[in-house]
């Protein structure tokens, strides 16, 4: 057995934007496109039975061309005084450490894996921030970099049909290993959208994206996780 998330757009709560729901279901082993499929199907299946539905995965593994599309591998984004580049690629290529970075050169790169696999991303000691278009983004609010960057390339590509699925999954996405996830951004981009709180197709500068998380929140306390 294996437990992942599952990302659901609120529309009700208060104060909350996105739900995360602790999901288990049957784990196949494997690093085979086809196993991880399997493993979508397995999650997808273990949350209908709670009446969680329809689901759209959000990765390269999705069935749907539209959740492979949305993977942060092929979605992307318009970066000002450069041009085109996917989201992986920004946002690794945002990151400084104390002893490097900003690596730009990774905009040009359109081979995700193959960012995530540069020996810099791991030898260049502890992250301290983000830097993109001239402004520093810090690592508090969690998320709020790679998420601005994810819902504006959404933006700008004039997604459509999202408001037809009650949740979201990545099933690459293990919260043991990491924290920003592009099911949970898009989670809350509808949530965004259904809420008024911004209008579809225009471009959220930073400071409105950064007021909006401060008055909402977007990730649940622990106790909020687990459904069964």
């Amino acid at each position: 057995m294996a437990t992942r998330p599952i990302f659901i757009p609120n529309t009700e709560n208060e104060r909350r934007l996105v739900d995360e729901i602790d999901t288990p279901f049957h784990w196949n082993p494997g690093i085979a496109r086809c196993q991880k499929m399997k493993n979508v199907t397995a999650l997808h299946k273990s949350a209908e039975s709670k009446y969680i539905r329809p689901l759209l995965e959000i990765s390269t593994k999705s069935e749907s061309s539209l959740g492979r599309s949305l993977s942060a591998f092929n979605l992307w984004i318009s970066i000002p005084a450069f041009g085109r580049a996917k989201i992986e690629a920004a946002f690794q290529g945002s990151k400084v450490f104390e002893n490097g970075g900003p690596y730009t050169d990774f905009y040009r790169e359109e081979d995700g894996s193959k960012i995530k696999k540069d020996d810099r991303l791991k030898s260049s000691g502890e992250l301290k921030y983000f830097f993109y278009d001239h402004s520093r983004w810090e690592l508090f609010p969690q998320t709020a970099f790679y998420d601005w960057l994810y819902i504006n390339a959404l933006q700008k590509n004039n997604i459509v049909g999202l408001f037809e699925y009650g949740g979201f999954t990545d099933i690459e996405f293990n919260p043991k290993k990491s924290i920003n996830c592009q099911a949970r951004s898009v989670a809350l981009y509808v949530s965004l959208l259904k809420r008024n709180l911004v209008n579809k197709g225009e471009y959220i500068d930073r400071e409105r994206f950064l007021e909006v998380l401060s008055k909402w929140i977007v990730r649940p306390s622990s106790n909020q996780r687990t459904l069964f």
